[in-house]
């Protein structure tokens, strides 16, 4: 009977990433009726599950800290996709495009998925653990990236309004580059211990001893289904949005709450896979992928961005307003504070508890 659940599990992972993509090439640029954009949405939930499962296979593969960047990356790359497809069809309507999305996955991540991860490890196992050099170096380099391509633009004067001139913005994407690259290798090579999660006596683990590690083949399968899922995810996730957009504009919100939400679909599977370590007692784990996420979201998105201006037409602007800067910033101090949380005794760990 275990056999037959598991062989049923390995088939709708293995379907459902499949069946988005194909559902997504046909409802593509199409105004969908509500049953449609019902199915749509069911599929979409399934894609994502089924990215969480994919993605946790070949992070068991790959090991710690490896496996923590294969997700930020996936779903970073495809929605720089997607942000430089609407780029190109909505012109100057779209010059803030950028700079909502990251700046609602850098809030959405750092507050919301690393919020969630605390709380639940918390009510499950009383202390939420964690590595305090590694998650602290996570944060300074999100707010070095966030304050270089979102906050200074406001700041300069080459260009009328928070724009960066061409000279500004090569020299921020490739500070952005580089700064992500180091801390990858800070991650991977340098002071990987750093990044791996820990028992509660402050020892690393270094393996899964629950499980032995899935194949080459297995993982390769797995992440050619991640890669299908993840663009079934974006694409559904664009299919839906004029059904979203309507139903904020009848509820009489913001324009800007479509990105949010956009960005909280595209951003699900990171969010679950984070939730399920946490759950795991491996909170390290969950820093990892919210942290990634949202320095890749900056590191990557901001240069793929300024490659694209060379024949994308409009401005593009980049800084945030008073408002977003203070929530911003706040963000900053919060998390800081959560990454020295005394509450642990060792001096190889932090930890927070509710």
């Amino acid at each position: 009977m275990i056999t037959r659940l598991r062989s049923l599990t390995t088939r709708w992972t293995a379907f459902v990433p499949v069946l988005s993509v194909v559902l997504l090439a046909l409802t593509w640029s199409r105004d969908l009726p509500g049953a449609v954009v019902a199915v749509v949405t069911l599929v979409l939930a399934g894609a994502v599950l089924a990215a969480v499962h994919h993605a946790e296979v070949v992070a068991h593969r790959v090991g710690e800290p490896f496996g923590s960047l294969v997700l930020a990356i996936a779903v970073t790359v495809i929605e720089v996709a997607l942000i430089v497809t609407l780029m190109a069809d909505g012109g100057d309507k779209s010059a803030t495009l950028a700079r909502d999305t990251v700046f609602a996955a850098v809030m959405i991540t750092c507050n919301g998925i690393v919020g969630l991860c605390l709380l639940v490890a918390s009510l499950r196992h009383g202390t939420a653990i964690f590595n305090p050099e590694g998650t602290g170096a996570a944060l300074a380099t999100v707010a070095t990236l966030a304050t270089l391509s979102l906050v200074l633009p406001t700041f300069t004067t080459s260009k009328p309004g928070p724009e960066f001139s061409s000279v500004q913005l090569t020299f921020a994407a490739l500070s952005s580059l580089i700064l992500y690259g180091l801390f990858v290798a800070t991650q991977t090579v340098r002071h990987r211990d750093y990044f791996l999660p820990i028992t509660r006596q402050g020892e690393v683990i270094t393996a899964d001893a629950h499980a032995d590690a899935p194949s080459a083949r297995t993982a390769l399968i797995s992440l050619s289904l991640l890669g299908l899922a993840l663009i079934g995810v974006v694409g559904l996730a664009k299919a839906v949005s004029p059904t979203i957009e309507s139903g904020v504009e009848s509820a009489g919100l913001g324009h800007a709450v479509v990105g949010v939400i956009i960005a909280m679909l595209v951003l699900l599977p990171e969010t679950i896979a984070a939730l399920r370590s946490a759950r795991r007692d491996r909170v390290q784990t969950s820093l990892n992928l919210a942290l990634g996420s949202a320095m890749a979201s900056i590191g990557l998105t901001i240069p793929a961005v300024a490659l694209a201006t060379i024949w994308l037409s409009g401005p593009l602007v980049l800084g945030l307003g008073a408002t977003h800067m203070l929530l911003l910033a706040l963000t900053v101090v919060v998390s800081s504070l959560t990454v020295v949380c005394p509450a642990a005794p060792h001096p190889s760990r932090a930890g927070c508890t509710w």
